[in-house]
C-alpha cells in the first residue's frame, strides 16, 4: 500500500493506532514532544518525523490530548497544505467546528473520527469511530480506516463526532462508577468479589463495562488502558457542554467529577480508568 500516514501525538492512542496500520501495510511517520514515544515508534517500524515533515505524508491523523494542542497544530502547519487531517481524540465539539473554518484557509480539511472504546479495544480493531464532517475528507479516511477498525459511523456535520463521543463517556464513565460501587458493596457483604463479578455479567445489570473494567478492579490492576486523567478532562467538557445545552444540572457527571479529583488528589492521574474504584473506595470509607 503507497498511502503515507502522519500521527501527531504518540500516546496510548497515537501508538495502537501506528501498530494497526504498520500492521496493515502503510507506511507511518509520528511526532510526540516526549522523544521517548519517538523512538517507541522507530522500534515498531515506523518514522520518528519533525512535525513539519509529517505534512508531506499522504493523511495526517491527531491523537493529542486536547483541542488547544490540536489548534497548534494547524496554527503551525504550512499554507496551501490540501491535506486531510482526522482529528482522534476527545475535543470541545463547538471549537472543532470552528478550527475546521481556520483549517480550510489553509486548505486542510479537517474532519474527526473520536474513538469509542479503549487503546485495548482499538489494539483489537474493535472500537467504533466516529466520523463526523466533510465527506470528501472522510472518504479519504476511510481508505485507510479498515486497518484501524472495521466499526464506523458517519454521525453528521463537523462536531457531532465529539458531541457522540461525551455523550457515550458520560454513559461510559457513570457504568464504570457504578460497577465500582456495586463490587465494593458486594464485598461490604462478605461476598466474593470474582464470583459476584461472574454472576453479574450474566444478570440484568451485565454490560460490557463489567467485561472491559471488572477484572481489572477485582485485581486491582490498574495499568493503563484508558487514563484517569483523560477520564477527568472529557467529564469537564461533558459538565460544560451540559451548561452551554441549557443543562447544566447533571447531578451524575457532578458526583463523577467528585471521584476524579480524589483520585487526582492521590496521585492516580496516570493509571487506568477503572482506578475510579479506588476513588469509590475511599469516599465510601471516609462517609462511615
Amino acid at each position: 500500500m503507497s498511502q503515507h500516514v502522519g500521527i501527531f501525538g504518540l500516546g496510548l492512542i497515537g501508538t495502537v493506532l501506528a501498530e494497526r496500520l504498520l500492521a496493515g501495510g502503510y507506511a507511518v511517520s509520528g511526532f510526540d514532544v516526549a522523544p521517548s514515544r519517538g523512538a517507541a515508534l522507530e522500534d515498531l517500524g515506523g518514522t520518528n518525523a519533525d512535525p513539519q515533515a509529517l505534512w508531506q505524508c499522504g493523511i495526517l491523523l491527531s491523537a493529542v490530548f486536547s483541542t488547544d494542542q490540536l489548534a497548534e497544530i494547524i496554527a503551525s502547519a504550512p499554507t496551501d497544505t490540501g491535506k486531510t487531517l482526522v482529528s482522534m481524540s476527545t475535543c470541545d465539539p463547538d471549537e472543532i467546528a470552528d478550527l475546521a473554518g481556520y483549517a480550510a484557509q489553509k486548505s486542510i480539511t479537517l474532519v474527526e473520527a473520536p474513538i469509542s472504546g479503549s487503546s485495548g479495544q482499538l489494539q483489537k480493531g474493535d472500537a467504533l469511530l466516529l466520523l463526523a464532517g466533510e465527506p470528501s475528507g472522510l472518504d479519504q479516511f476511510e481508505q485507510i480506516a479498515d486497518a484501524i477498525s472495521t466499526k464506523r459511523e458517519r454521525v453528521g456535520a463537523i462536531g457531532a463526532g465529539n458531541k457522540t463521543k461525551l455523550a457515550l463517556n458520560c454513559i461510559l464513565g457513570l457504568n464504570r462508577a457504578a460497577l465500582a460501587e456495586g463490587l465494593i458493596f458486594a464485598k461490604a457483604m462478605g461476598l466474593d468479589q470474582q464470583t459476584f463479578l461472574n454472576t453479574a455479567k450474566r444478570s440484568a445489570a451485565a454490560s460490557d463495562v463489567m467485561g472491559a473494567k471488572g477484572a481489572k478492579m477485582v485485581a486491582r490492576d490498574f495499568a493503563p488502558l484508558g487514563r484517569i486523567a483523560q477520564s477527568q478532562k472529557d467529564f469537564k467538557l461533558i459538565a460544560e457542554m451540559g451548561e452551554r445545552a441549557g443543562h447544566g444540572g447533571l447531578p451524575l457527571v457532578a458526583r463523577y467529577l467528585d471521584l476524579m479529583e480524589n483520585a487526582i488528589a492521590a496521585g492516580e492521574g496516570d493509571i487506568d480508568n477503572a482506578g475510579v474504584y479506588l476513588a469509590v473506595e475511599r469516599m465510601a470509607k471516609s462517609n462511615v
